[in-house]
C-alpha cells in the first residue's frame, strides 16, 4: 500500500498520508484544521460555485468551521451555523439526530441549539463540509435541518471521496479516491 496520496486543488498541492481504517479500507487523511492556505484557497473556489440565493451556511463540527468562516467572508455573509457533536451546557432546547461517519467508529450525534434552530426555520441553507464520503454526516445534517424546518438548497464540499464523487446532488472541488488496505 502506498504511503501518501498527492492531492491537487488548483494551485495548492498536499501530500496526504494514507491511513488504514479496517482490513479492507484505507483513506487519504485530509485534515483541514490548521491549513490556513488551503482553507482560504478552497473557500474562495467554493464561494464561486455558490452563485445562487441562500440565507445561511451550515457546517458540522469541527473541520467545516474554518471553511464556513472563510466562505462567509468571500460571500459577504455575516453569520453561519455550526451543528455540534454533543449537547453543550449553554444550549437552549437542543435538538439532535444520530450520525454515523466513515472516519468515526462510534455512533455520534449532531446537535443544534434551539436559538439557531429558530434562526434557520424557513430559511434557505447550504450545507458545507470539508469532505463528503459515505454521506452519513450530510444525511444526518439534512435530517436535523428538515426537523427544524430549514430548507436545504445545496451541499458543497472541498472533496468528494470514493463513490460520493458520482453524486449529482453535491458540488465539490476535487475527487479523493478510497484505497484498499
Amino acid at each position: 500500500m502506498q504511503k501518501f496520496y498527492e492531492l491537487k486543488i488548483g494551485r495548492v498541492t498536499r501530500q496526504l498520508p494514507i491511513m488504514k481504517l479496517n482490513e479492507e479500507l484505507a483513506i487519504a487523511s485530509f485534515v483541514l484544521l490548521g491549513d490556513a492556505e488551503l482553507t482560504h484557497y478552497a473557500a474562495e473556489k467554493l464561494a464561486a460555485k455558490i452563485d445562487f440565493d441562500f440565507d445561511y451556511l451550515v457546517t458540522m463540527e469541527s473541520k467545516g468551521i474554518p471553511l464556513a468562516q472563510e466562505v462567509c467572508h468571500f460571500l459577504k455573509k455575516p453569520r453561519y451555523v455550526v451543528l455540534r457533536k454533543s449537547i453543550k451546557d449553554y444550549m437552549k432546547v437542543p435538538i439532535s439526530v444520530p450520525v454515523n461517519a466513515i472516519t468515526t467508529s462510534a455512533q455520534q450525534q449532531l446537535v443544534i441549539d434551539g436559538n439557531d434552530a429558530a434562526l434557520l426555520k424557513g430559511k434557505k441553507v447550504v450545507i458545507i463540509d470539508d469532505v463528503i464520503s459515505s454521506g452519513g454526516s450530510i444525511a444526518a445534517a439534512e435530517k436535523l435541518l428538515h426537523k427544524i424546518e430549514a430548507n436545504v438548497v445545496a451541499r458543497v464540499a472541498i472533496l468528494a471521496e470514493g463513490d460520493a464523487a458520482k453524486r449529482s446532488d453535491i458540488q465539490f472541488l476535487q475527487k479523493l479516491p478510497l484505497f484498499k488496505a
